[in-house]
């Protein structure tokens, strides 16, 4: 097959450990990036790194949020609220939180904490 622009072909293997039990996959993944640019354990840092923003933003944007079952798809509301989902992660994130789903539980009660947090008011 003519693939114009391929330089490199990885496989990459996946071994985790779900609910007790071992799951092995095999992903494979096409770069133009040359092989004197990135070389086998560049590659793995980067597909590291995919699953790293797909863990933290994406993830957390379906399960948290719902941002997949959401009915909201006229206009501009779809890409505004992405873009408050992602402001909200962000600033959670940057106050230190790592379960984002408690954080939002936490501040639906405490409007006046999440406004210091946002520097609109004195906590």
């Amino acid at each position: 097959m003519d693939w114009p622009g391929v330089a490199q072909v990885c496989r990459i293997h996946r071994s985790t450990l779900r609910s007790g039990e071992r799951a092995e996959e095999v992903a494979y993944a096409i770069t133009s990036v040359p092989r004197p640019l990135a070389n086998a354990a560049q590659l793995l840092a980067w597909d590291r790194g995919h699953w790293t923003i797909e863990n933290r933003s994406h993830y957390v944007r379906d399960v948290t949020f719902g941002e997949d079952a959401s009915q909201i798809q006229e206009g501009n509301a779809p890409q505004c609220l992405a873009a408050l989902r992602n402001a909200v992660i962000s600033l959670l994130r940057s106050s230190g939180v790592t379960n984002i789903a408690a954080a939002l539980r936490k501040n639906a009660y405490q409007v006046d904490h999440v406004f210091a947090m946002l520097g609109i008011m004195k906590n």
